[in-house]
């Protein structure tokens, strides 16, 4: 069995609320093995043995749709990936730890994509970019809240979904993992 990290998008956010222990009861249910909810914004390590780990996002999401009536989306990733991200972000180190995310995608935007949201982004704001491996790096300079860097401008830029988790969560999650 290979042991997994499912990222949740929009979870406990925006009225989307799952206890977190019925979020591990119902994986448990559909089969996945040592489920672990971490903090309360759908961050879930597990085992699977599903051999198309591919499949493993959208059966969460069907999973989560079909219990919680929430229509969401997972990213899934497995501790060496969650450390490629973190190795990958040029902004790991140089800017304050909780301003900097790892915005996690489900799919690899385009180099073209990636030219258009910093493009689009110029001017509006000192946040900094950069394209890595399934990811976004970001450094909200001035914080988050105030931020003209929304999720949904990016998710409109580059194609497709994404969730962030800061580097100081990022670090907690992949040490959960041992």
């Amino acid at each position: 069995m290979t042991r997994y990290l499912a990222l949740l998008g929009s979870i406990n956010v925006g009225g989307h609320r799952i206890r977190m222990a019925d979020l591990k009861a119902a994986m448990e249910c559909a089969g996945f093995a040592n489920v672990t909810t971490i903090g309360a914004s759908g961050n879930v390590i597990f085992n699977s043995d599903e051999t198309a780990a591919d499949a493993l996002p959208q059966r969460i999401a069907t999973l989560i749709a079909d219990t919680f009536d929430i229509k969401t989306f997972a990213i899934v990733r497995t501790q060496a990936e969650l450390r490629q991200s973190l190795s990958e972000c040029p902004f790991h180190g140089a800017g304050e730890d909780k301003l900097v995310h790892v915005m996690f995608l489900d799919t690899q935007p385009s180099p073209g994509q990636f030219a258009q949201l910093e493009t689009d982004h110029e001017g509006r704001g000192p946040e900094k970019l950069a394209r890595g491996t399934r990811t976004l790096h970001i450094d909200y300079v001035d914080g988050v809240a105030a931020s003209k860097l929304t999720k949904q401008f990016i998710e409109r830029r580059l194609g497709c979904r994404g969730t962030a988790r800061n580097v100081n969560s990022l670090r907690t999650l992949i040490g959960k993992f041992d």
